[in-house]
């Protein structure tokens, strides 16, 4: 299974790509099953209900607001927030929705939008089921959906099928680079002579993207424009917890501190930080990020590439692009062999496969090896191995923000040791990868996004 870049690298809407955008994704998707027919016919109304995590923490997200845009025919890469809104206000008073191709449908999203507080779905923490009804109430259609980060969407049949590897690979187009593993990719690197940048382009273009460089070049460009919104933002961010943003001060105080005589040596962190921060803080307001690979852990990848591009030397596009393509290749294996959904595996999926995708990216941008890029990600990855999600409120503001500036540091660090190396190390990637899958699995469910424990329940008393 090959994972496209622009999979990875998604534009949307925060705070959640699980919580948000697969809501309004899979909304879309429910609306396009009718409309083929599923069902039997038009129907009269429609209703959905939201189990685990979704609703555990779907407030927070806004996961209810997310479902009602989706019905309402919004995607998260077309949202209008402005005329969006207003169609909402519209639909809540008037307890109907008019989806195209459908007519009146009865919705009353404040009734017909259900937070089931039981035991999650079978397949995954973050299941939702839309239902349509005929004129006499009876049921026509039921499809059960799953938010399994990122933007993604499946059904349990497709998490059925992905998860029959043999199967799976059977029915794939031809690539010519078709790695499942890390090691796989190193292997048929080394037989071709080629980068991971160079071989996910070979893919990229097989998958019949027509212009890769300038799909990549707008990644970056949407990217670094929620960098620049974050900096330049300020305020209380909305949610309750009266969070104030920080990156706007935090860049003004260091752009002062750039013409000082003397600069501290940890100021690179700073740096680092006050872009990460600026793109989560963008998140948690709901403005418009890149998932890199999750909105919760959108800020890791973009500060490291910002960081590179405005601190180290030999700056090109042609790196700045490989960067990218390398970060997507570890996040589409680590995607493929495990999770990057917090509702599932903890953090250690969202900010921990953001912190290996902009290592082993910043590798490749400084002329790291194959090898020295594969030990990059897996020393961010291992040491953010056993990571909670446990954000105050089911907000992803506390501890999400800071916990992406203390990824994009780990990541440079992750790189530069790979860099003083051969690329020869003791835990493959790939191990790493399982372990962290497997840790997921371990995890007590109150430390996986559903604001039953950690920080989430550790609140100041004011």
């Amino acid at each position: 299974m090959f994972i496209s870049t622009f999979e990875i690298f998604k534009p949307g809407i925060g705070p959640s790509s699980s919580h948000t955008m697969g809501p309004m994704v899979a909304a879309a998707r429910f609306l396009a099953a009718l409309r083929a027919g599923q069902g039997g016919g038009i129907p009269a109304a429609i209703s959905v209900s939201l189990h685990g995590s979704l609703a555990f923490t779907g407030k927070g997200h806004g996961t209810d607001r997310a479902v009602v845009l989706g019905l309402l025919g919004w995607l998260p890469e077309t949202l209008d927030p402005d005329t969006a809104e207003g169609e909402r206000a519209r639909a809540m008073q008037e307890r109907v929705i008019h989806p195209a191709g459908l007519g009146p449908v009865k919705f009353n999203p404040a009734q017909d939008v259900v937070f089931d507080y039981g035991p999650p779905l079978e397949h995954h923490a973050n299941g939702m089921i839309f239902r349509a009804f005929d004129a006499q109430g009876n049921e026509t259609l039921s499809i059960t959906y799953y938010s399994i980060g990122g933007g993604f969407v499946q059904t349990a049949e497709e998490i059925s099928a992905a998860g029959a590897n043999t199967t799976a690979r059977l029915g794939e187009p031809a690539y010519p680079y078709p790695f499942h593993s890390a090691a796989e990719m190193l292997a048929m690197g080394n037989e071709a002579g080629k980068t991971i940048a160079e071989m996910i382009r070979a893919n990229e273009l097989a998958h019949g993207v027509i212009d890769l460089d300038a799909g990549l070049d707008g990644i970056w460009d949407a990217m670094n424009a929620c960098i620049d919104r974050g900096l330049s933002h300020e305020g209380t961010l909305p949610g309750g917890l009266n969070v104030r943003r920080r990156a706007k001060a935090l860049h003004e105080s260091l752009l002062r501190q750039r013409f000082a005589n003397r600069q501290p040596p940890h100021a690179a962190n700073d740096w680092i930080s006050v872009y990460a921060m600026a793109v989560n803080e963008e998140n948690a307001a709901g403005g418009r990020v890149v998932t890199a690979p999750t909105n919760g852990a959108a800020g890791t990848v973009p500060a490291v590439l910002r960081y590179w591009l405005t601190h180290c030397d030999d700056v090109t596009v042609e790196r700045r692009r490989d960067f990218l393509l390398t970060a997507a290749a570890i996040g589409g294996l680590i995607k493929m062999n495990s999770s990057i959904s917090g509702a599932e595996v903890g953090c250690q999926g969202e900010v921990g496969s953001a912190a290996s995708m902009a290592a082993a990216g910043l590798c490749a941008a400084l002329g790291g090896c194959n090898a020295q890029i594969e030990n990059a990600a897996e020393i961010a990855l291992e040491h953010h191995l056993g990571l909670t999600c446990d954000p105050a409120g089911g907000l992803v503001q506390v501890p999400c923000i800071e916990r992406n500036a203390l990824g994009a540091i780990k990541a440079v660090s992750a790189a530069s040791l790979a860099l003083h190396s051969d690329g020869s190390h003791f835990m493959p990637l790939d191990n790493c990868i399982r372990v962290m899958l497997q840790t997921g699995r371990d995890m007590n469910a109150k430390y996986k996004e559903t604001s039953t424990g950690g920080i989430a329940i550790n609140l100041p008393a004011c």
